[in-house]
């Protein structure tokens, strides 16, 4: 491939196995899958494909420096010989961000502060000026990463994380990131040969994901601008080609996706969300509670993502629970259903034996993903089991 360069993905901890299968599919080579990211290779074209298209991916970084740093003063040189002229000018803007997992380098924001006064001497030596630093839309925005003494520098492609896709304008206490919406539908398997529900669906996010999904809209469709657009290197032609020859896959969807919440509030901000994403005819949403028992007909995937403990007390969640899974029992066979929680205990409470369980995050909450299967007799056994 001409030009091929690495890149390296960065996702939710539990998505990378669904973040790899997607690079794969989008062209990506080399494939590593690392923990909370995914590396690979590709040229220009590959990483304004994966901008726009990856679901669960939460920006794209493109390495441009590894080296070894045993002291601060060794970060700091190696970071001021980098010809970082050739990418940004003497008057231009810049961000830092930087993780560490190291004895040595143990404050990030030390590390950043450390990389910006290496680059900013370099510029004030050279050409007697410095570039400044802006948060809300830089130049170029900068990722470093310290294992131990192994540091990696990159350009961060995206600027903005990825979960940021444009449509959601209003969200409620505890929101689903898109990325992480993304992540749940893709680890269900889902093959779009049924309906989609959410009936917990707060701001929507879980069914919109899910209908871009199904209906081939780019994660990335309704989203103004990326980190690329700056750099030098920037081609426009090819990120229109690649645009546009992701926008003709765009298709219809043969089944239904619902979405229903008990709060008339978040229903509200649903709507609203809906609207801007365009999808207002596509999601049938609707205000009601979930043991009303609502549902389309015909198989159907469920994905939800109930109240946690943080939110409600100990006796509520356990209801809440409880109810789910009288529901599911009562009114859901010929479905299957992930239900999301970082609760446990309350996740027990369903009363269903779980198929398969997921380990994933929500945020900085370490949470489980549960597969139920309904079927004709489910009550019956879910007694049996009692």
């Amino acid at each position: 491939m001409e030009n091929e360069f690495k890149m390296v993905a960065k996702t939710m901890y539990g998505l990378e196995d669904v973040l790899a299968n997607e690079i794969k599919e989008l062209g990506g080579e080399n494939i590593e899958k690392l923990t909370r990211a995914v590396s690979f290779t590709g040229n220009m074209r590959t990483l304004y494909r994966m901008n726009y298209c990856l679901r669960t991916a939460l920006s794209i970084l493109k390495p441009i420096m590894t080296f070894t740093a045993k002291n601060e003063q060794e970060l700091y040189n190696n970071i001021y010989r980098y010809s970082w002229e050739k990418i940004l000018n003497p008057d231009g803007t810049l961000y830092i961000d930087s993780s560490t997992s190291s004895k040595i380098f143990n404050h990030s924001l030390y590390v950043a502060q450390k990389t910006k006064d290496a680059i900013c001497d370099r510029f004030r030596k050279m050409f007697n000026c410095r570039p400044s630093v802006d948060r809300e839309n830089p130049d170029i925005k900068i990722d470093i990463h310290i294992s131990e003494k192994e540091v990696t520098v990159s350009l961060n492609s995206s600027g903005d994380s990825l979960f940021k896709r444009g449509y959601r304008q209003k969200v409620g206490e505890a929101p689903l990131n898109e990325v992480t919406a993304a992540g749940l539908i893709l680890l269900s398997g889902w093959k779009k040969d049924c309906n989609f529900y959410d009936p917990m669906c707060g701001s929507c996010t879980l069914a919109i994901e899910a209908a871009m999904y199904a209906s081939n809209i780019p994660a990335q469709y309704y989203r103004k601008d990326f980190a690329f657009r700056k750099w030098a290197a920037f081609n426009s032609l090819e990120w229109k080609l690649e645009k546009d020859e992701a926008d003709r896959k765009i298709q219809d969807f043969d089944y239904e996706i619902w979405a229903s919440d008990i709060s008339q509030e978040a229903v509200n901000r649903a709507e609203e969300n809906l609207r801007m994403a365009h999808l207002h005819h596509d999601i049938h949403l609707f205000r009601a509670a979930m043991e009303d028992g609502n549902k389309p007909e015909g198989k159907t995937l469920v994905v939800m993502n109930p109240p946690y403990g943080e939110r409600l007390e100990v006796d509520d969640i356990i209801a809440l629970y409880e109810r789910i899974g009288d529901t599911f029992k009562q009114y859901y066979t010929d479905c299957t259903a992930f239900v999301l929680s970082s609760d446990i205990f309350a996740l027990k409470k369903i009363g269903l034996k779980p198929s398969r369980k997921i380990e994933v995050y929500n945020g900085n909450l370490e949470c489980r993903l549960y597969k139920f299967e309904m079927y004709e007799g489910s009550k019956k056994a879910s007694k049996n089991q009692q």
